[in-house]
């Protein structure tokens, strides 16, 4: 896009990375070698709708049958409304971390511990289970069988590749995003594509006819049980903000980056989903819950054993990137917790290598836990890894509107972004929908299961509970937050810094859709 100004964006002149980072109190400290595409890759592929396509559709199916595939769309509508809330923070705060720097400048350091440590938690037991979910398809590749302990190393494979590619630096990271989005593009838009125009076995009708799934009982209910088609796929996007400090002219690359991750990765979505719909010859032995893992019989039958392997390929390409990329997130976000004192072990923590400009210790951090979690789902009963990882999303989520809530309390109290990528007028409007869209999804994630069993059906709520609970115990006891020095709360002065620097500050003529 240039130099060219969107109607919202502030004139003036362009601040730099090192300025820009200067006015909020911090040094550029890392290569910025990241560019727009692979800023928007490491989104792609920590989005990867190829994996959450993968991991939900027999899922999906069961419980909303065919027109399960219009909560990618409902979803996907929300979380943009997030994604251009975020947009606005990050433009504003491009800083390592995400969702912690954001809700402490938002909202203050208290509140940024609780929600970053939510998150972290969340994003640990994700790696976890991308690794374990990965595993099959390592297993599959080399035919190996895939046994409780064929699981356990070929998970720990995985993250560790990933890790010794994590520690060769950002251009390492950045060209296997890149790689890894050229196989997620033709794992799901491309295999879809193919297996809708050449494979199709139902008609297009079929994505209003809910086959039965619902029963005796209204099919609203079963429709409303089939959300997690798309509240367990449209997040990724926020990983985009959590490298900032290795993105060039990050303050207005970022907010493309994700807005292009949500928009690229919901088409990505649709066309995988509606082609394995189509293209199923057992389609209603899915939707009757026969068929528990029914997307290799699909593959096989439309793209025959080679065809089958070469997807396998990609797949598995898609999620080693994903690994990686889940990696990169969360060894920044514990990177940026540790820089401002936060955390114990925070000096160790916020070690960057002087050769590859990357912050090793964390990285190391984000990788030995999810191996112990590994271990622990080994030892344990089956269907462990369902309980560990159900309560991850929702964590995910209550950290996503914690920013999205302290951003709408910071614009009550009169703030105006200052960041080149700004909504203007309409910031608010959109604030409020997002933080209503976030309640929504929250209380669908939340929501106990009807099973009879305790453990299953409060899975979720229990989850939350105990990293909550744990958290908010060493906060109290500990008080990170006395210890830390770090600015907090300050959007309203560094907009009015941001626009000092830019050359809008009050006396300076504004453009007029600004005003």
């Amino acid at each position: 896009m240039g130099n060219v100004r969107t109607p919202a964006e502030p004139p003036g002149k362009n601040i730099g990375d090192g300025e820009h980072l200067a006015v909020l109190g911090y040094q550029d400290t890392f290569e910025r070698s990241m560019s727009l595409w692979a800023n928007f890759a490491l989104g792609f592929t920590y989005l990867s709708p190829l994996v959450g396509v993968y991991s939900l559709f027999a899922i999906a199916m069961s419980t909303g049958g065919p027109p399960s595939v219009f909560w990618i769309l409902i979803v996907g509508a929300g979380q943009l409304l997030v994604a251009l809330v975020f947009g606005e923070v990050v433009s504003q705060y491009p800083i390592h971390g995400g969702i912690y720097p954001w809700t402490r400048r938002l909202w203050g350091r208290r509140y940024a511990w609780m929600s970053a440590w939510i998150y972290i938690w969340a994003m640990i037991v994700t790696i976890t289970s991308v690794a374990q979910f990965g595993s099959g398809f390592l297993a599959s590749l080399f035919t190996f069988e895939l046994t409780r302990e064929a699981t356990l190393w070929l998970s720990v494979i995985l993250l560790v590749v990933a890790l010794v590619l994590n520690f060769t630096g950002t251009r390492t990271l950045s060209r296997v995003a890149r790689i890894g989005l050229a196989a997620e593009l033709v794992g799901v838009i491309a295999v879809g594509l193919y297996l809708v125009i050449f494979q199709r076995k139902q008609e297009f009708g079929v994505f209003f006819n809910s086959m039965g799934v619902q029963g005796d009982q209204p099919y609203a209910a079963a429709f409303m049980g089939a959300a997690l088609a798309g509240l367990f796929l449209f997040y990724g996007f926020e990983a985009c903000g959590d490298v900032a400090e290795e993105v060039s002219d990050a303050a207005r690359r970022i907010p493309r980056a994700m807005m292009m991750t949500i928009l690229v990765g919901g088409v990505s979505a649709l066309f995988s989903f509606c082609g394995y719909v189509l293209a199923a010859p057992n389609l209603q032995e899915i939707v009757n819950g026969k068929d528990a893992d029914p997307i290799p019989a699909i593959l096989e039958a439309a793209l025959g054993p080679i065809g089958a392997k070469f997807f396998l390929v990609i797949a598995l390409t898609a999620f080693l990137s994903c690994v990686l990329s889940l990696q990169a997130a969360a060894s920044r976000l514990i990177y940026s917790f540790a820089r401002d004192g936060m955390m114990p072990g925070h000096q160790w923590l916020s070690k960057v290598s002087g050769t590859a400009k990357v912050p090793t210790n964390a990285l190391i951090v984000a990788c030995s836990i999810p191996l112990a979690l590994c271990v622990i789902i080994y030892l344990g009963p089956n269907g462990l890894l369902t309980q560990v990882t159900s309560f991850a999303v929702l964590g995910i989520y209550v950290a996503f509107q914690s920013v999205v809530l302290a951003a709408l309390r910071q614009r009550i109290k009169g703030w105006r972004p200052a960041g080149p990528f700004s909504l203007g007028a309409a910031g608010f409007a959109v604030n409020v929908a997002a933080l209503a869209y976030g309640i929504f999804a929250m209380v669908l994630l939340a929501l106990p299961g009807s099973t009879g069993d305790f453990l299953a059906d409060w899975t979720v709520l229990t989850g939350l509970a105990i990293v909550s609970g744990t958290g908010l115990l060493y906060l109290l006891l500990a008080r990170p937050d006395a210890k830390s020095t770090a600015p907090s709360g300050d959007a309203v002065e560094v907009a009015a810094l941001l626009r000092e620097h830019q050359g809008t500050a009050p006396g300076v003529v504004e453009h007029p859709l600004r005003k």
